[in-house]
């Protein structure tokens, strides 16, 4: 497996909807609003498998001091191949000057972002506004 990684942002709606919806991201859902949204990251690194797009990482930042990872997914066919800890190793590279990276992880892979030197915030706690009626 030769897994290639860029940041050029040349992938499809319908190469994101697949990897999002191998994931089970309701995102997926809406590729060409998850094409235009992605357009708009100001860091996104993606992996790939000759022409197939397999995971992708990407952040936000305020361009000086807090970078927050919104995305990191990898093809459930293409996981416990390091790809994920790879894309984070570089996204961290990316913002290595920055103060602080922040992200929401979910519970089950809470484990996964302490190996890479992510901590629990103790004095926080992530919040959300979804259902925007």
């Amino acid at each position: 497996m030769d897994i290639k990684y860029g940041s050029d942002k040349n992938f499809s709606a319908a190469q994101l909807e697949k990897l999002f919806l191998s994931v089970k991201w309701s995102s997926g859902n809406y590729p060409e609003r998850l094409k235009k949204a992605l357009g708009n990251y100001d860091c996104v690194i993606s992996a790939w498998d000759d022409d197939r797009l397999i995971g992708l990482v990407a952040a936000m930042d305020d361009g000086e001091m807090t970078a927050y990872i919104h995305y990191l997914l990898v093809d459930p066919q293409y996981r416990h191949c390091g790809i994920g800890r790879t894309l984070m190793d570089m996204i961290k590279a990316h913002y290595k000057d920055y103060l602080k990276i922040v992200l929401v992880a979910y519970t089950e892979v809470v484990g996964f972002y302490n190996s890479l030197g992510f901590k629990v915030a103790e004095d926080s706690i992530p919040m959300c506004l979804t259902d925007m009626e």
